[in-house]
């Protein structure tokens, strides 16, 4: 109830009752003849509602949860995580994977911009409602359109029995455009910046309406939406125009790179925050922790694990792959296997957790995680030494690898279902390397060069003598991989990179690979295997490194199934069976049976 408990006005309980009981129990949904969510609105009296701050202040909070919160698993659809989660049928036009069909939510926005301004609320007070309802609304229709194409974008609250409610879907380029429409609404009518300490913070403000639609824009120019034309169509200078502005702009305003990489998660209302949804213990709290950890430390076996191929991904120091051979840490993949950990670039020791690396979480000074078999714990052990004379219950969702990235460490184990760190929705990273890509996608190559040499700065990787970080694209097909590797890392476990793909359509990247771990085995000086209880009584006192190791790479899931190829249809999910029945004037995209096309082009 208290979701924006950080900065919501107090106010009676009996008042937050009732409007959660409205919002969330009061309204249904009908699934006989209608097509969107309808509501009964009769059931609260907008007299009341729209000229009271309290209760209009209730009425919006209740709507940010569609923002979401930290959630562990996103980037399983990728390499990033473990996890096979693309197998035959795994979408259809019957089952409910991928599709997004929010009109209840709608509904409740386009209630607001309606009653509102016709309610007794100084005018001020109307116009911040107004911002946060139309960048709802555009945020909402958003996520519809880069799921499905087109959608019906209505605009006002449908009246089920005076209004048609079989209406057909707008197309994808009437949906922009009105995407477009309401976010500059909402930049017109909300507060420029909402300062870090006011008590209005998590609330949304001009800056991320703009960083939005600068968003909104890279995807209208993407390959997705121009698949005839994806690099050079017309889109991509308006792209350039808005992402450039949100950059220039939001510098002006103060925001910038946090520091320490470490740091954008844990140090709360940093530089770099754009939009954050905010977690306070004990009324708003998140899973992040409890999934991340080894289970050793957690209150259950951690819920995704990094994999072998994203571990490669990781540049070394001098920003180069460990198998470039004009890096200065250029390895073999034999060397690179045995030592894996070394000179890489110092996201990665602020992103993961390895075998034998220092992990002193829930308060252990000294601590040392290890996740050989017979070695580790058995909720942290992966691998099939058989000198463990134990089976590892882990293989089919293990690696040998733990997230670190954004884990609190103080927390003990008993407190890790305690997780409050604000969930950080947009960060000013996001804005620079969005538009880094629309510069290099309209030719300017040194504007983008620019923004990567700025993160790589941040990351803390060596310059080089060109100063470049490690960057050697030198054109715009090279500069647009640099771009897209760096996304990857930077934004890693953040749910970006299936998107990212899916925006560029190179989905194909995912076709038939596999997900790896990585097995340790405790060896002795002269590199043969040490006995295991040697190991373990060496290991309950962190004696063991990981040069004390040999490592060896497992498929995960263990029985050795792929990824399946991801079809060319992926790129628009198809609109669920169930809703095509409500409404005959709906139409079926193309790819899935139907003629209705979700692109951009004719």
């Amino acid at each position: 109830m208290n979701i924006h408990n950080k900065y919501k006005k107090t106010f009676k309980v009996r008042l937050l009752a009732l409007i959660a009981t409205f919002l969330f129990s009061a309204f249904c949904f009908v699934a006989c003849e209608d097509v969107l969510d309808i509501e009964d609105i009769n059931n609260y009296d907008p007299e009341q509602l729209w000229n009271d701050e309290n209760l209009a202040n209730a009425y919006m909070a209740n709507l940010y949860p569609l923002f979401g919160n930290w959630s562990v698993g996103q980037d399983s659809y990728s390499q990033q995580l473990t996890g096979i989660q693309f197998y035959p049928d795994m979408i259809t036009v019957t089952n409910g994977n991928f599709k997004y069909w929010d009109y209840e939510r709608i509904r409740l926005i386009n209630q607001a911009i309606q009653d509102v301004q016709n309610g007794s609320l100084a005018q001020e007070f109307k116009d911040q409602i107004l911002g946060q309802a139309y960048f709802m609304r555009a945020y909402i229709y958003f996520k519809m359109i880069k799921y499905h194409g087109g959608i019906p974008y209505i605009k006002v609250p449908q009246d089920r029995y005076n209004d048609d409610l079989f209406v057909s879907r707008n197309s994808t380029e009437e949906c922009f455009k009105f995407l477009v429409e309401d976010l500059d609404s909402a930049i017109s009518l909300l507060p420029e910046k909402i300062d870090k300490g006011s008590q209005n913070y998590g609330k949304i403000d001009g800056n991320f309406a703009l960083a939005f639609k600068a968003k909104v824009l890279l995807y209208k120019a993407s390959p997705q939406f121009n698949p005839a034309n994806p690099w050079s169509n017309a889109h991509w200078e308006e792209a350039y125009a808005v992402n450039k502005q949100a950059y220039d702009h939001l510098s002006s305003q103060g925001y910038g790179l946090t520091e320490d990489y470490s740091d954008i998660f844990l140090e709360e209302r940093g530089p770099e925050v754009v939009f954050a949804v905010i977690n306070s213990y004990p009324n708003k709290t998140a899973s992040w922790d409890a999934g991340v950890r080894p289970g050793s430390e957690s209150r259950g076996p951690a819920s995704v694990t990094p994999t072998w191929e994203f571990v490669k991904e990781f540049p070394m120091k001098d920003g180069k792959s460990y198998n470039d051979p004009s890096g200065k840490y250029f390895k073999t993949d034999s060397e690179f296997l045995m030592d894996y950990w070394s000179d890489r670039d110092p996201r990665f020791d602020k992103s993961i957790v390895w075998n034998g690396k220092l992990y002193e979480v829930s308060g252990k000074s000294g601590k040392r995680q290890y996740t050989a078999l017979g070695v580790a714990h058995e909720l942290d052990d992966f691998g099939i030494n058989p000198q463990a004379a134990v089976n590892s219950t882990n293989l089919d969702r293990y690696s040998g690898f733990f997230v670190l990235k954004a884990s609190k460490l103080s927390y003990t184990q008993a407190e890790v279902q305690q997780y409050d760190v604000d969930f950080i929705l947009m960060r000013f990273a996001e804005v620079m390397i969005n538009y880094a890509e629309a510069a290099n996608e309209t030719g300017r190559f040194d504007e983008a060069m620019e923004i990567l040499r700025l993160i790589r700065k941040r990351a803390g990787i060596e310059p080089g003598l060109d100063n470049n970080y490690g960057i050697t694209a030198t054109s715009q097909e090279e500069m647009r991989e640099a771009i897209l590797h760096e996304r990857n890392i930077e934004f890693s476990f953040e749910g970006h990179r299936f998107w990212d793909l899916r925006r560029l359509r190179m989905l194909d990247r995912l076709d038939n690979t596999t997900k790896s771990g990585v097995e340790a085995i405790a060896i002795k000086a002269d590199g043969s295997e040490m006995p295991i209880g040697e190991a373990r009584n060496k290991a309950d006192n962190y004696e063991l490194v990981e040069s004390d190791f040999k490592y060896s790479v497992l498929q995960v899931p263990f029985s050795g199934v792929k990824v399946n190829s991801v079809p060319e249809s992926y790129y628009f999910f198809p609109i669920q069976q169930g809703v095509l029945d409500r409404n005959p004037n709906l139409e079926q995209n193309v790819g899935w049976g139907g003629t209705f096309n979700p692109t951009l082009e004719d």
